[in-house]
């Protein structure tokens, strides 16, 4: 009784492992080297979400939240305001920026009117460039 037994050779299996290797060395760094750009487009899409529910607190509210009622205000009225039809975001909490860091909010804005909302980037502190860079939105008019 003779059987037929057909199986990989080494040498098969090394091709196969090797093409695999070389897929792989050129398929990693690109996908790697672009997690940092999408975290900076979340985050600006992020602050125009932001923005945009800032300002129709404004409409509703005739006026901005203040820096002490943050973010906060466009999810749980904030005592005091009148005409409040929020929540003004899907969410149910404020997210953190895509590094893990809060959101940063002001008003007034740096030139003393609007507001400003802000990440700080990939470091969590004022200033930086690349990944680190602040990332900005607001109306400061």
């Amino acid at each position: 009784m003779k059987r037929n037994l057909r199986a990989f050779t080494l040498i098969e299996l090394m091709v196969v492992i090797l093409i695999l290797a070389i897929l792989a060395a050129l398929v990693v760094p690109n996908v790697l080297g672009r997690t940092g750009q999408a975290k900076i487009s979340k985050a600006k899409s992020d602050l125009s979400e932001f923005s945009s529910a800032i300002d129709q607190f404004r409409l509703d509210c005739d006026r901005y939240p203040t820096t002490q009622e943050g973010l906060g205000a466009l999810i749980t009225p904030p005592s005091g305001v009148n005409g409040y039809h929020g929540p003004y975001l899907k969410k149910s909490e404020i997210p953190n920026d895509p590094w893990g860091n809060p959101y940063q909010y002001s008003q007034p804005g740096p030139s003393g009117g609007g507001y400003q909302v802000m990440s700080y980037g990939a470091d969590g502190a004022p200033g930086g460039s690349g990944d680190n860079e602040d990332i900005t939105d607001g109306s400061d008019s």
